[in-house]
């Protein structure tokens, strides 16, 4: 069992992308879904699929992301987790930091759910750091 599903994801994803791998497929969790879809709203993903096992008696379900490149190069240079398990990070919407100077970009769990932190400043939302991507 994984103690930070999420982390795996993203670990995932960073593997995938620098040896070119086309798609991914992980494991589904609600916690993923939303942050693999903030990925593809923000184009660093180029498709995401939720797909049932072919056994129909089995309720497992996976998530088949497909990594967006560009030129050949991949999209996302780099990702981060920030808060883990062990040690979480909240913040206020007015304490967000800078990803790479503006050119990345983070996602945070909110009370109204996961958003990016452009977004969670919009709506004067604080919360728990998930990650940066740049």
């Amino acid at each position: 069992m994984l103690t930070d599903p999420v982390a795996d994801l993203l670990v995932r994803i960073k593997n995938a992308s620098m040896v070119l791998k086309p798609e991914i497929k992980v494991p589904f969790s609600k916690e993923k879904e939303a942050v693999a879809k903030i990925l593809l709203q923000e184009g660093y993903l180029e498709n995401i699929e939720v797909k049932k096992d072919k056994d129909k008696k089995s309720p497992k379900k996976d998530l088949v992301l497909k990594i967006k490149y560009l030129r050949g190069k991949p999209v996302i240079q780099g990702i981060k987790r920030i808060s883990k398990p062990g040690l979480r990070i909240y913040l206020s919407y007015k304490k967000f930091p800078r990803v790479l100077s503006g050119f990345g970009m983070g996602i945070i769990s909110t009370s109204k759910g996961v958003m990016t932190y452009r977004q969670a400043r919009k709506k004067k939302l604080g919360g728990e750091i998930i990650c940066q991507v740049w």
